[in-house]
């Protein structure tokens, strides 16, 4: 294998489309990231509560829960162009809005977080909405390269985007650091304006509920791309390693700062390397036995890391979670965006937000009750020797996942989007659903 084939899959760059995209999301991202830190900031500063600073979890979280859903079966029967730009827009006026109430005085902590919430819930219609873009703008053997050069950038805009707003807020304050946030959705808005209509392809989703019923009638009915959300479920809920830093790091190693500040860092260096090293994973046409290997892997580093007594071979453990973490969600997106037809991935990609969304704070809730009836090192390891049993679990029970499309038995018959005698056959027989 040749060396530039071990790096990331450039393919994709040569699509203008999915360029300018990047370009746009990464930028978003990075003001993004620096918001998140301005918006703990401003919150602690006026309150000095951590159950305040805990609400803007909550305010950020529950929008993409609540609307995530009907959101992506809104986004099912429409332009998903026209409702990302639309989104996009949202976003940056309530970005703006922050940014005006951070130049001129503080506004009440509850419209500040309201403010939030109304962000989050502008990104819940514009996530599902752009989830379509890489299965459409790419051709199939280039959207787990795609997926990964995403990846590649988000891991890259969290290093950077916390450190850089911690030097803003020194500098200029934080009403400045609101303002370039809302200047970045701009070239989001840039990377998609040039995009054709991206209207569903098939069936339109139905309103209101009977929408919502027939995205999670697919998510059931469909064991691959269920077993793919159940994998990341597993590895989230019964490993989720955040909320024991503080401590394990009081535990093991003199409650230092900046060992903690590295344990998080560690885990984002094994994103980068592993996504930026991602060639070889994403040319293959298995994402089910990655994601699964994967998955396991970052378990039962977890389970290690609860044993480590020493700094430095701590967060070399956690740099290969981190990179096993990387691959695992790279692998499960290449599953849903290929495996769903296209007029169901608005609805299928809110649910796998919401997944994202909920796994990892129900994670740190799990971590935390252990921790406090036990040890954060017996909830390290409990949690992460459960993952890699869960992980096996799904693996050993859904054997479409350990499957090519190409290999006897690895296609699943496509399913109706309505419930029986609802559908259209034609367009039910022609449905690229595959397993």
């Amino acid at each position: 294998m040749s060396l530039t084939r071990a790096f990331a899959d450039v393919r994709p760059l040569r699509t203008p489309a999915f360029r300018r995209l990047l370009i746009g999301r990464t930028v978003s991202l990075l003001g993004g990231f620096m918001s998140v830190v301005t918006v703990l900031y401003q919150v602690w500063d006026m309150t000095h509560s951590s159950v305040w600073s805990g609400a803007v979890g909550l305010a950020q979280a529950l929008p993409l829960v609540g609307v995530g859903l009907f959101a992506g079966a809104w986004v099912d029967r429409g332009d998903r162009r026209r409702i990302f730009l639309a989104s996009t827009v949202g976003q940056a006026v309530c970005a703006a809005l922050l940014a005006v109430q951070g130049f001129t005085g503080h506004a009440p902590v509850g419209v500040v977080l309201a403010l939030v919430a109304v962000h989050a819930s502008f990104g819940a219609f514009g996530a599902p909405a752009a989830g379509v873009f890489v299965p459409r703008l790419l051709p199939k053997d280039q959207v787990a390269a795609g997926l990964a050069l995403n990846m590649v950038a988000g891991q890259l805009t969290m290093l950077a985007g916390p450190a850089l707003a911690g030097l803003l807020l020194g500098w200029f304050g934080i009403g400045v650091c609101y303002l370039l946030d809302a200047l970045s959705f701009l070239l989001a808005f840039w990377g998609a304006w040039g995009l054709p209509p991206l209207p569903p392809e098939g069936e339109q989703s139905r309103p209101g509920l009977h929408g919502v019923l027939d995205g999670l009638r697919f998510l059931t009915g469909h064991r691959v791309v269920r077993g793919a959300l159940l994998t990341d479920l597993a590895a989230t809920v019964l490993a989720m390693p955040i909320s024991l830093f503080p401590l394990v790091n009081a535990e093991r190693f003199g409650d230092e700062p900046r060992t903690l500040g590295l344990f998080l860092s560690a885990l984002a260096v094994g994103g980068v390397a592993a996504t930026a090293l991602s060639g070889p994973l994403t040319r293959l046409a298995r994402p089910g036995p990655v994601m699964l290997c994967a998955s396991a892997t970052w378990g039962a580093a977890l389970a290690l890391f609860g044993v480590t007594t020493s700094a430095w071979a701590g967060l070399a453990v956690l740099m290969v979670a981190g990179a096993a973490d990387a691959v695992a969600v790279v692998s499960r997106s290449t599953i849903v965006q290929t495996r769903t037809p296209d007029a169901l991935l608005g609805r299928v990609t809110a649910a796998e937000q919401i997944v994202g969304q909920a796994g990892p704070h129900l994670g740190n809730l799990r971590g935390g009750l252990v921790a406090g009836w036990s040890s954060g090192a017996t909830a390290l390891i409990t949690g992460g020797l459960l993952c890699v049993l869960a992980v096996g679990s799904v693996g050993a029970t859904t054997p479409e996942l350990r499957r090519t499309a190409d290999e006897p038995g690895g296609e699943e018959p496509a399913r109706p989007v309505g419930p029986p005698g609802e559908q259209d056959p034609a367009a039910a027989r022609s449905a690229p659903t595959e397993a």
